[in-house]
């Protein structure tokens, strides 16, 4: 892999997970090709990182045999080497970055979900903003504001404070190489980048974020994403 230890400035780079099956959505294919305000939802979602001069390059990671991006071609790099979990797709990615894009050990990557298509691109820079001068990295997140209970056996089995709760949210925003430390660390099992941080005894910052950031995940959760998409047009 190619270093960047001698270069004055490390890069940044996005890593966009792009293998999943959606099967919580309802729909007929994967979540993150279905059109919502006339384009595919990962259309959304490539753009906003687009429009971020100070990305170098975007990886999108797809299952072996995804052909969408062969009929929609577009301008970030795209590598069929999804893994059998999200996390081993990153990892893969992460490799794909430096022998296929030149990403060192200590430039930036910014992993962020596909069917998160209302990230902007000043959520992306105000991360970029936050992170670049710490030693470890960080994520957007959302600090809870709703009650939170623990449930057990379909009742409320207690209620858990919520004063220092936040909700994770992407693009989380790591060192290349501290990253592939950490998933190879956390195992195939962990559920987003910072917990595979967490895992070296690392403490990610925390960069404020609003509640439209969300992740498109319910049936639901289309006609919303849609609601807010138009609703920046007008």
């Amino acid at each position: 892999m190619t270093t960047s230890e001698s270069t004055s400035q490390s890069r940044c780079y996005a890593l966009v997970p792009c293998a999943g099956t959606g099967s919580r959505a309802g729909t007929n294919g994967p979540k993150q090709y279905e059109r919502i305000a006339g384009h595919p939802m990962v259309w959304h979602t490539l753009a906003a990182f687009a429009a971020v001069k100070r990305i170098t390059k975007t990886l999108v990671v797809v299952a072996p045999g995804d052909g969408f991006f062969e009929r929609n071609p577009t301008s970030a790099l795209v590598v069929p080497c999804g893994g059998a979990s999200r996390a081993q797709s990153v990892m893969n990615g992460l490799y794909e970055l430096g022998r296929r894009a030149g990403a060192g050990e200590r430039d930036w990557v910014l992993v962020h979900d596909a069917a998160r298509c209302l990230i902007t691109p000043a959520m992306i820079d105000a991360l970029i903003d936050a992170c670049s001068g710490d030693e470890v990295g960080g994520l957007l997140a959302h600090k809870l504001v709703d009650t939170l209970k623990r449930e057990e056996g379909g009742r409320v089995a207690a209620t858990v404070p919520r004063e220092d709760k936040w909700l994770a949210q992407t693009p989380q925003m790591f060192r290349l190489g501290m990253l592939l430390q950490a998933l190879e660390h956390a195992g195939p099992q962990v559920t987003d980048e910072a917990s595979a941080i967490e895992s070296l005894g690392h403490r990610p910052l925390l960069v404020a974020d609003g509640t439209q950031n969300f992740k498109v995940t319910y049936p639901d959760d289309f006609a919303l994403a849609e609601a807010v998409l138009k609703g920046r047009l007008r």
